[in-house]
């Protein structure tokens, strides 16, 4: 692969690598293994894992505290060094981590300005939903209850009528 000169403005990547594992034989040495081991065939296993590359940008510079403290430690740098996060937790740390850049705090404000004009247009849309439910039950089937009722009353009045003629 070939090293990009910059990293794109929004961070994003669709970049992958693909890990490829195989059981080998004891005394295998490095020159014994080739690509045609990775193969797929019958009685071979390969296992296979994607990774996503991920830009992030530099870390900040270390704390002033001693490497050694205790006090440095956070929850999620123990998290990290277990390998255990999660994606909001990944998210949290880079905005943690970036706060202070002007990318980021623009990145954070169009997307909150999104978010909320989103609520807006879901609450407007819940409105217009409401209101043609509302218009659609007054104009249902056409035919409103009281002409059915008025009907049937003319309906009984004209068989009563001919009835005793």
């Amino acid at each position: 692969m070939q090293a990009q000169k910059e990293a794109p403005s929004d961070l994003q990547c669709k970049d992958k690598f693909l890990l490829q594992s195989v059981v080998a034989s004891p005394g295998t040495t490095p020159k014994d293994i080739t690509p045609e081991m990775f193969t797929k065939e019958e009685g071979r296993v390969v296992e296979e894992c994607k990774l996503r590359v991920l830009y992030v940008s530099p870390p900040r510079p270390p704390s002033p505290l001693a490497e050694g403290s205790d006090e440095g430690s956070s929850p999620k740098t123990t998290a990290m060094e277990n390998g255990n996060l999660n994606g909001s937790e990944v998210t949290g740390m880079f905005v943690d981590s970036h706060e202070n850049s002007p990318e980021v705090r623009s990145l954070i404000s169009k997307l909150t300005e999104e978010k909320a004009a989103a609520i807006q247009q879901g609450s407007k849309l819940r409105q217009e939903l409401l209101l043609l439910r509302h218009d659609g039950n007054n104009n249902g089937g056409g035919v409103s209850i009281m002409f059915v009722i008025i009907i049937g009353l003319l309906g009984a009045v004209l068989g009563y009528l001919v009835k005793r003629t």
